[in-house]
Parts: structure tokens; C-alpha cells; sequence
């Protein structure tokens, strides 16, 4: 989460995250999910590369989340 708010500071158009959830307890992987909707609605543009599916799920936006919903592979 430090790294994140660090990238965030200059206040970019861009972040991009890289498996930001790799070894960290489901209480924390909550807490980026909420953190990377939360900024999503304020319009930043995310890059995510993750393999938890369900947190790529969670914090897609609408072309990705259709797909999450039928099943597709991320």
C-alpha cells in the first residue's frame, strides 16, 4: 500500500501495478481492492497485472468485469 500512495503523490494520469496482492493476507488484498475501486471511480487509469482473479475481477471496469461474470479467464 506504501508503494501505491507513493506512485500516487505526483497525482498521475497512469498507475501501474504489478501483482500488487503477491503474498499478502486476504485482509490486505481487501483493503487494495477497496483502495483500487475507490480510484477507479475517481477516473485514474490502472494498469493491473495480477493473477488473483478474484481481486482483477473486483476492481475491473465494465469491457472486463462482462467477462469476469461469464467466467472467462482475466
Amino acid at each position: 500500500m506504501l508503494a501505491v500512495c507513493v506512485g500516487l503523490m505526483s497525482d498521475p494520469k497512469l498507475l501501474v501495478l504489478d501483482e500488487p496482492s503477491l503474498g499478502l493476507a486476504p485482509i490486505v488484498i481487501g483493503e487494495i481492492g477497496r483502495t483500487l475501486r475507490r480510484l477507479r471511480e475517481e477516473k485514474l487509469t490502472v494498469l493491473l497485472v495480477e493473477q488473483n482473479a478474484k481481486l482483477t475481477c473486483s476492481v475491473a471496469g465494465s469491457h472486463l468485469h462482462s467477462r469476469c461474470r461469464r467466467g472467462a479467464a482475466p
